[in-house]
């Protein structure tokens, strides 16, 4: 199992520090962190996320105040995720991130762990035993004004949700279904489905975030079929709004497609594992879920 052990406290931890489980109520706290770091979360992500494990999600208290978190989903028994690795900016350089994370990795047993690392993270992440799998980059803007909607794009109802998650599953490393019927169906979440020769030929999410929108996941068989939900899910917001995007760095045609429509590249992280990288078919993603779930 992977460790911080030997990554530099810059200073020893000062006070008590008491981790444990965090409340979805408690994680709300979390998400407004993440938003002052400019993360630009989605405005209804905690609800959808905390129930996939909720013994998944950890605080450090310091004298009754929240002051770290982290989270170590597990998907499955043989997948994990991490992410949220934040410290309060008032209580930064005393080792408090550290301590927590420690408090928290066993959560993963013996499973590969996933996380997209920020540049600032990622020597701490190699000394843990993660090792880099490629860069993802997060692209925004205003889209160009989608064309005519395809006749095949429609939206996502109750009868569609076993198929998407079943085509979810190829391209996700677990299966997660029940987090895939949250995202589906959470309120302000926009869902479009391609349907071709009577089967789900992608999918793509479209949700409000602190700022504009996001899109998470865009998945689908071709990139025409990608173009075709990213139209559709692009024409239901203002075209005053920003989209964001997080397309990994392999999926040289989903770098053109969001090119293609005024979308430019923001930030970056890197995906990086603790093991083998999970097999999926990779090439049908155009754009990452989450950076905080995986």
């Amino acid at each position: 199992m992977p460790t911080l052990g030997n990554a530099p406290d810059p200073q020893p931890v000062t006070g008590e520090l008491t981790i444990g489980n965090a409340s979805l109520d408690d994680w709300h706290e979390v998400a407004q962190w993440a938003a002052d770091e400019e993360w630009n979360p989605g405005r209804g992500d905690t609800v959808c996320f905390h129930p996939t494990d909720p013994a998944g999600f950890f605080l450090g208290r310091r004298a009754g105040r929240t002051v770290s978190a982290v989270s170590v989903v597990n998907y499955s028994d043989a997948y994990a995720f991490l992410g949220y690795y934040l410290v309060h900016p008032d209580h930064r350089g005393q080792g408090l991130g550290l301590a927590t994370w420690r408090a928290a990795f066993p959560h993963a047993g013996a499973r590969t762990v996933g996380l997209d690392a920020v540049p600032a993270q990622q020597d701490t992440y190699r000394r843990a035993g993660f090792a880099p799998a490629y860069e993802t980059v997060r692209y925004a803007g205003r889209p160009l004004g989608p064309g005519t909607p395809a006749p095949d794009v429609v939206p996502v109802t109750r009868a569609h949700l076993d198929a998407v998650a079943d085509y979810d599953r190829r391209c996700f490393p677990a299966d997660r279904r029940a987090f895939v019927t949250r995202w589906l169906t959470a309120p302000g979440h926009t869902a479009r489905a391609i349907l071709r020769d009577g089967g789900i030929a992608g999918y793509g999410v479209l949700r409000p975030a602190r700022t504009g929108h996001r899109i998470g996941p865009l998945f689908a068989d071709t990139t025409a079929a990608a173009e075709a939900l990213f139209d559709a899910l692009a024409a239901s917001v203002d075209p005053a709004d920003e989209i964001f995007l997080d397309v990994p760095g392999p999926r040289h045609a989903a770098h053109d497609l969001v090119t293609s429509r005024g979308l430019t590249p923001r930030s970056h992280t890197v995906r990086m594992y603790t093991g083998p990288v999970p097999p999926v078919e990779q090439e049908r993603t155009f754009g990452v879920t989450s950076l905080e779930l995986g």
